[in-house]
């Protein structure tokens, strides 16, 4: 039986297909599938894996519908207990997948277990050690461009990188998939946020190692639609995870983090776009979509915002 389904979204990624392609041949494990889900690439991908890898499951949608939808088809194709989504622009170690289920199967209360992702043009830099969320309303990734031993120590995160993360099937069962109105951006905090509100953990686990392109697909990371997404939906997780108490709450320091994001925008040339993704953001935030209050999740409430205060030292001091 496959333990872990790995999962890679792809558009118009041929470029990087052999590099993640042949990295998963050569596995220290072999009880794993890999399922490609195609958005209606353009480039010739599909026909490239089919001939190169024909032992990899594709399914190919019609047409780009984003990370989410991509990723979600794959989760509900999988076979395995486990999910290991990867960005079609990584490279992994021979150990990674062992790594990975090792990691998670250490945490019962795991969601996720997220990679040491590192700069694939530099190598001993970070990309990527957990991705964490404060009060500013700001999500970042810790240690991003700090020294690859920088953080080498197994520890619990705010939400783990959906480019480079294990996650337990069963769990998406419970409190929802990836939310597809995302497209692309912030998913992954709002999928682990969500995991947060129910009394799951999310984990970092420093031995799995992944050299990351970035902006494989976007081809930036400064543009008109990464600026405008982004701050959409930070403004959809925000309504949508966020009790309204706790909106008022930390609304004077969203207030000065969406303000400071603004300056930044603005003097890059982005400041119209990250103006129109706030309105689009309140444009989607609808009542139904909104994750109900329970009592008896208070208490992961009350963590997750000590948490929120705490993550803005962090973020500046990390």
């Amino acid at each position: 039986m496959q333990e872990v389904s790995v999962i890679i979204p792809n558009f118009n990624g041929m470029a990087y297909l052999d590099g993640v392609l042949s990295g998963l041949e050569c596995q220290t494990v072999r009880n794993f599938e890999v399922i490609l889900v195609d958005n209606g690439s353009s480039d010739g991908s599909c026909a490239f894996v089919a001939s190169s890898y024909p032992w990899v499951h594709m399914i190919e949608l019609p047409e780009n519908f984003g990370f989410c939808k991509a990723v979600n088809e794959g989760i509900k194709a999988s076979r395995a207990p486990y999910v290991l989504l990867l960005n079609n622009d990584i490279e992994v170690t021979p150990d990674f997948i062992e790594e990975m289920l090792a990691a998670i199967r250490r945490h019962k209360k795991a969601f996720s277990c997220a990679a040491r992702m590192i700069q694939f043009y530099d190598r001993d830099r970070l990309d990527d050690a957990g991705n964490y969320y404060c009060a500013l309303g700001w999500a970042y990734a810790r240690g991003k461009g700090k020294d690859i031993h920088t953080c080498e120590k197994e520890e619990k995160i705010f939400a783990s990188c959906a480019g480079a993360a294990i996650y337990r099937r069963k769990i998406f069962e419970k409190i929802g998939y990836f939310d597809e109105e995302h497209f692309a951006y912030l998913e992954d905090m709002d999928v682990g946020y969500r995991a947060r509100i129910n009394g799951y953990e999310n984990w970092y686990a420093p031995k799995a190692m992944v050299y990351h392109v970035g902006s494989g697909t976007s081809g930036s990371r400064y543009n008109h639609f990464k600026t405008r997404y982004s701050s959409r939906n930070n403004v959809y997780l925000i309504y949508k995870n966020m009790p309204l108490l706790q909106i008022i709450l930390n609304l004077p320091f969203l207030i000065v983090g969406f303000g400071t994001k603004l300056l930044f925008f603005t003097l890059k040339g982005f400041g119209k776009e990250y103006l129109a993704g706030i309105k689009n953001g309140f444009q989607i935030s609808k009542k139904d979509r909104k994750v109900p209050f329970k009592f008896r999740n208070l208490p992961n409430y009350l963590k997750i915002q000590v948490e929120l205060w705490i993550n803005i030292a962090r973020r500046f001091h990390g």
